[in-house]
């Protein structure tokens, strides 16, 4: 589903990423992994459109992107992206987040599926509460929530337990697992909580200085060896 090649990212004058590859496949967890500071989500806002890469290549389903395609662009193609911090409309209703992810969708899809309130029954019993007035782990269940309104082909999710109590990141790895088994995604996920992310990946990319240090599939990783890579 996703293919990149050789991408390069800037903020400014620094440079950020450097030629960059790895890939991610439908119906798989690709865990991207590294301490703090390596780049990570600015790469998840490259793939995302919401921060222009400098140089190199991205593939969708095997056609190339345009280098400054945008956010919107890339969720018209087929990309969800929950970022780090959720970034709820705090003023606006469950209902109404929700409905933000419509304008990406033909208008014969702007609905929001029962699925995701079966997937997160407590959306369905705030809908019009207000998105600020959600807990940390009810607004990250509305911003994936969101993402998933808008059908994705690739779902891309950032830092998805931070600040989360426990039974939230149950219930969320459960969600990720459950959309992973049902063949119709890929899915990019970025996290720190290490047994979180060993659990679920398929796949592991580990960044280290903005450059890719470990590119491999589970059966090809040791936890050991793993850990070591992401560790302080």
């Amino acid at each position: 589903m996703l293919e990149v090649k050789n991408l390069n990212l800037h903020y400014g004058r620094s440079q950020i990423l450097s030629d960059i590859s790895f890939g991610a496949q439908t119906g798989a967890v690709t865990c991207l992994m590294g301490t703090n500071g390596v780049g990570k989500t600015s790469l998840l806002k490259a793939i995302s459109g919401t921060h222009a890469r400098s140089a190199g290549g991205l593939k969708l389903d095997g056609t190339e992107v345009p280098l400054n395609a945008s956010a919107f662009k890339m969720a018209q193609l087929g990309v969800g992206y929950v970022p780090q911090g959720r970034d709820v409309f705090p003023l606006m209703t469950v209902q109404e987040n929700l409905e933000t992810g419509f304008a990406c969708l033909d208008r014969s899809e702007r609905f929001v599926p029962d699925e995701i309130f079966e997937l997160f029954p407590v959306l369905k019993e705030m809908k019009s509460r207000r998105g600020g007035d959600l807990s940390g782990g009810q607004q990250q269940q509305l911003a994936i929530g969101r993402a998933l309104v808008t059908k994705p082909r690739l779902l891309l999710l950032d830092e998805p337990t931070e600040g989360i109590q426990p039974n939230i990141i149950q219930q969320i790895g459960r969600v990720i697992s459950y959309l992973r088994d049902q063949g119709g995604m890929a899915i990019l996920l970025v996290e720190q909580f290490f047994d979180f992310a060993y659990e679920l990946g398929d796949h592991f990319v580990t960044l280290t200085r903005g450059q890719v240090t470990h590119d491999a599939t589970r059966a090809d990783t040791e936890r050991a060896e793993l850990l070591s890579k992401v560790s302080v």
